[in-house]
């Protein structure tokens, strides 16, 4: 018994260590780049970090990505002067678009559609509305000299709150040995993006709470989340706080949308506020192919292509002015 028990910890580990050599040579893993949290509360990847985004179990999508000394994907640096007409992007995952190579990303297609521009990405997965305009807040030094910004916004997702906090304990978590640990095993990052370690997971949570309860810590008790907001009027609201917190430079800001998802009542608001929106519903409409990944909602490169160039129109109509 105890040589059979021996012989399947052993091939069981040798099998596990072949899935480990494979998942790494065909690269099935997709990199994460590390976060962090600057001096100004700016949560951004590491600077200097590259490596390969994977999307799809069989590598559906390849994408290389590249961090910039800013500490955003980019294909370059951002250096903003007086001397030259820039644009700033900002937004979450889709703009950081980690689903397109970093040196062909939305910025570099408005950069080929107006040469005479050069587009910055501020793109950071999960960030909200109040992310965004802290961040601009927060350089305004930097943004001082940004000819427009161009903040992007989902009025579903992104008016949930009315501040923003950087999730420092995040932070130190993703630092701990475990998930180094974790990280540095690309098996394990291939099989938890695609469910495959759930099971392990919740094997490992009831154990923890398990020993917790042993321990003494009493009846262990589920934290309710902090009720988001869910109406449209909470979300207009929260954004009103967000202006009077950070400030709006409606002379050069403008928010990119889809009006297709975004209550009229807000559109309205930005209406009665001299509040500037670029919609890009029309132009998703009218294409003639997907403007998505298949397997996930972000923009693929013909909706890129698209939204480019819906972007350098509105962007030439400012210049011409």
């Amino acid at each position: 018994m105890k040589k059979f028990i021996f012989k399947t910890v052993i091939y069981f580990g040798l099998i596990l260590m072949a899935l480990e050599l494979l998942v790494r040579a065909f690269h099935l893993h997709a990199d994460n780049p590390p976060k962090m949290i600057d001096e100004f509360g700016v949560e951004k990847r590491v600077p200097g970090s590259t490596g390969h985004y994977v999307k799809g179990n069989r590598r559906q999508n390849f994408t290389h990505f590249s961090i910039n000394n800013s500490g955003f994907n980019s294909y370059r640096e951002f250096d903003p002067s007086e001397s030259k007409y820039e644009v700033a992007l900002v937004g979450d995952s889709f703009i950081e678009g980690f689903h397109q190579d970093f040196d062909n990303s939305l910025g570099k297609k408005i950069e080929r559609l107006l040469p005479e521009l050069e587009v910055y990405e501020y793109g950071y997965t999960g960030s909200t509305m109040a992310y965004q305009m802290h961040l601009v807040n927060a350089y305004q030094e930097e943004f001082r000299n940004i000819d427009k910004i161009i903040l992007y916004m989902k009025f579903k997702n992104d008016f949930d709150t009315h501040e923003h906090e950087a999730n420092y304990e995040l932070i130190r978590t993703l630092n701990t040995l475990p998930f180094r640990i974790r990280k540095n095993c690309k098996l394990w990052v291939y099989g938890s993006n695609y469910g495959m370690t759930m099971p392990i997971k919740s094997i490992a949570s009831a154990i923890w709470k398990g020993f917790i309860f042993l321990r003494g810590k009493g009846n262990l008790e589920v934290a309710v989340p902090e009720m988001e907001a869910t109406s449209v009027t909470d979300r207009i609201e929260n954004f009103k706080k967000l202006i009077a917190t950070y400030g709006l430079d409606t002379q050069k800001t403008v928010l990119l949308l889809d009006s297709r998802v975004t209550d009229n009542r807000f559109l309205d608001f930005c209406k009665e506020n001299g509040i500037t929106y670029l919609d890009f519903s029309e132009a998703f409409q009218k294409a003639l192919d997907p403007v998505t990944l298949i397997y996930d909602m972000h923009w693929n490169d013909y909706g890129r292509q698209l939204l480019a160039e819906s972007i350098a129109d509105y962007l030439q109509r400012e210049i011409d002015r």
